[in-house]
């Protein structure tokens, strides 16, 4: 009769293993994946800011060389936004993603990328700005 008893003790507790079984596998291949989908966001978002960073620089290192020769007090405060933007640019964490203030500093570089194109009397939308997401994401 006990061995009768432990027949019927592991039907009854198949579905508890089975389930238990089921949630272990279930779990690690989630991980898995999460951490491949993670990766794969962050290396796409991490493309898009880095490319608009280098977006901003290029505008500010041409226009530095265009304004250097000017020598007139409104030009000088041009290039002291642009040397200021540069020098943002220059401190940015890029290979920290763990930087607490990695968007908080991303708009003010924003910021200042917009005060060089108003002191330089520029549409916003004569400026490249958008290009790099365009690039990655072609329609």
């Amino acid at each position: 009769m006990a061995g009768s008893q432990d027949i019927f003790d592991s039907i009854v507790m198949a579905d508890e293993r089975f389930h238990g079984e089921g949630y272990r596998e279930g779990y690690e291949e989630g991980s898995s994946l999460g951490v491949m989908e993670g990766r794969q966001h962050g290396t796409l978002h991490g493309a898009k800011i880095g490319s608009e960073i280098g977006c901003y620089q290029g505008f500010a290192f041409a226009w530095k060389c265009l304004l250097h020769s000017c020598t007139t007090e409104k030009d000088s405060r041009k290039m002291k936004v642009l040397e200021s933007l540069i020098g943002m640019i220059q401190k940015f964490p890029y290979d920290d993603p763990t930087y607490d203030k990695l968007h908080e500093d991303l708009d003010k570089i924003r910021g200042k990328f917009k005060q060089g194109i108003s002191d330089l009397d520029m549409k916003e939308d004569m400026c490249p700005r958008f290009l790099p997401a365009r690039l990655l994401n072609p329609a």
